[in-house]
């Protein structure tokens, strides 16, 4: 049973969470719009989105350490303080460069999540980190749930009368709470902060490279692997999905928001009613493999459709899928963590869905526009089927090595 000592900081996590990505949600269905706007094609279009994700690969490990070593609060501030800049540009954005400057910098600064999965494993015990890690992935849900709706209502339906100041300066405006709620509602959760209570035994982070964390933690690295496959999928469909929704069905900024508002719902029901209920029944991998097969079915139902009946439920699908797949993901990586790296490895975890949402938007763009509308979606269902492979092999590796072992015996 969750102790009341962790509940009240995993809610006040969770609260924080739900206003902070619903600010990065609400422009989720702008972007493209916007690039159309300034004159961008589809091959340049989607990597617009991509510069994000680059961004944040290059730098998700660096907060991950950082957050080992000053704490979680310093790296969730830090980080929402950058995505309230990149906001500020964005409302003022007249031009491509600037859309790229606004998405690299919130990609650069983007330490929020890694950080918060950390603060999750921090305040959770091993028999229930799922659970805690379906709150949080909820949380993310809900605000990615509810930010493309808000989003497009405050666009409009129309792009050549649609309003991008409005969702930009609301995104800002959420940061600045979010930041406000970290100050005087998150306790510290990492055990350098004696203030907070939490039993965390103290230790030195352990200073462990990146690259090595992948060639010594085997399960790592397939699961690392696995959440890449997956998420090239959500990607490449969130990426592609304005263009080809506009292309075949007419629908605009509004639209959109409110198909993607489908997919988002079912993974926050998943995450944070089905994943907490069938965990500890069927076990962490099994729902793995269970969403990754969803969300297969679901992407190549979309590629089919020919009716919105079968594109929404194809979004059904993949809500569903996601939300078995990102809890049970991410509670499987942190079991390779030590209470000194929780988050190193859950940095080095993310940098798994940084990657994908590097490669899938630089890749669906080229991919529609030579191939057609559905072929980014039928190629993200056979690269995401492999997934199942890495969570299966993943299965079979032993629990955490002792990494801190052997770099204290010298080796």
């Amino acid at each position: 049973m969750d102790s009341p000592g962790r509940l009240k900081p995993l809610w006040a996590l969770c609260i924080v969470v739900v206003i902070d990505v619903l600010g990065f949600g609400v422009l989720i269905p702008l972007i493209p719009y916007m690039a159309i706007r300034y004159g961008a094609p589809p091959d340049l279009n989607t990597p617009i989105l991509g510069i994000y994700s680059l961004c944040q690969l290059l730098a998700a490990p660096l907060w991950g350490r950082l957050s080992d070593r000053f704490g979680r609060r310093p790296i969730l501030l830090s980080s929402m303080l950058g995505a309230c800049g990149s906001y500020v540009i964005l409302a003022f954005a007249h031009s491509l460069a600037a859309l790229f400057l606004s998405r690299g910098l919130a990609g650069f600064m983007a330490g929020n999540l890694a950080a918060a999965m950390a603060y999750a494993s921090d305040i959770s015990t091993p028999s229930d980190r799922a659970k805690t890690m379906g709150m949080v992935g909820a949380s993310i849900g809900i605000g990615f749930m509810l930010g493309p709706g808000v989003g497009g209502l405050l666009a409009g339906e129309h792009l050549e009368s649609a309003n991008f100041l409005r969702p930009a300066l609301l995104s800002v405006s959420l940061s600045v709470v979010a930041m406000l709620l970290v100050l005087f509602l998150l306790p510290e959760s990492h055990a350098r902060d004696r203030a907070s209570g939490l039993s965390v035994p103290a230790s030195r982070p352990a200073r462990v490279p990146a690259w090595r964390l992948l060639r010594e933690l085997p399960g790592l690295r397939l699961l690392a692997l696995a959440t890449l496959l997956v998420t090239f999928s959500q990607s490449t469909l969130e990426s592609i999905f304005a263009i080809w929704a506009a292309a075949r069905f007419h629908f605009g900024p509004l639209a959109v928001g409110m198909t993607l508002f489908v997919l988002a719902i079912v993974a926050v029901a998943t995450q944070g009613g089905l994943v907490r209920k069938l965990a500890p029944r069927f076990g962490e991998h099994r729902l793995a493999i269970a969403g990754i097969v969803a969300v297969v079915l679901g992407l190549a139902t979309v590629a089919l459709a020919n009716r919105l009946g079968l594109v929404v439920t194809g979004f059904v699908l993949c809500g569903l899928g996601v939300g078995l797949f990102n809890p049970s993901g991410a509670a499987l990586a942190s079991h390779q963590a030590q209470a000194n790296n929780r988050g190193a490895i859950m940095g080095v975890y993310q940098s798994g869905t940084s990657t994908a949402r590097v490669i899938a938007p630089f890749v669906s763009g080229p991919v529609y526009e030579r191939f057609g509308a559905s072929a980014p979606y039928l190629i993200a269902c056979l690269v995401t089927l492999q997934a199942v492979w890495c969570v299966l092999a993943a299965g079979r590796r032993p629990a955490a090595e002792s990494i801190s072992r052997g770099a204290s015996s010298g080796q």
